[in-house]
């Protein structure tokens, strides 16, 4: 369970802290949630009803500088493997993107940013899809670890591809 001032990272929100815990009359049923506001959007709120398995399931304690530490120095650095045919691509990345594991959004974000480095060369961009999955995969990411380390997304990005 968590408690108002907790901060969290939850999905595509990014880092949150927990505001208030609420209850709002719903066709006749209090249900109690979570509200949050995500760090990059300050004006945003996000509720979470807490009886919620699959989305309270969702929320998590941020990482620590050490676990953040770590999934930097473990991305692979040899150069990833582009999935051409785009079916099987969007596939998945979306089970990527779903399941939210760290590790495997930073190979998303780093094999999607490789490949738009590769695009761009020839005088081409990412398909609007790849870019739309980059986009949500650095969401996820890039905020919890430039608040964790106290720097920017843009740095943390660097970090992930150098």
């Amino acid at each position: 369970m968590f408690e108002v001032s907790d901060i969290v990272a939850y999905g595509v929100n990014g880092v949150c802290t927990v505001t208030d815990i609420t209850t709002k009359r719903i066709d006749k049923v209090n249900v109690e949630y979570y509200v949050l506001s995500p760090k990059a959007a300050v004006t945003a709120k996000v509720l979470v009803p807490t009886h919620n398995e699959k989305l309270v399931g969702k929320m998590r304690a941020v990482l620590t500088k050490d676990e953040v530490t770590e999934f930097l120095d473990n991305i692979p650095k040899d150069k990833p493997e582009w999935i051409s045919n785009k079916n099987i691509r969007f596939e998945t990345f979306k089970t990527i993107i779903s399941e939210g594991k760290t590790d495997e959004l930073l190979k998303l974000i780093r094999t999607l940013r490789l490949h738009e480095r590769y695009q761009f060369r020839r005088g081409k961009r990412l398909h609007m899809a790849d870019e739309r999955f980059l986009k949500e995969a650095e969401k996820m990411v890039l905020g919890e670890f430039a608040y964790v380390l106290d720097t920017t997304t843009d740095d943390v990005l660097n970090q992930i591809l150098n």
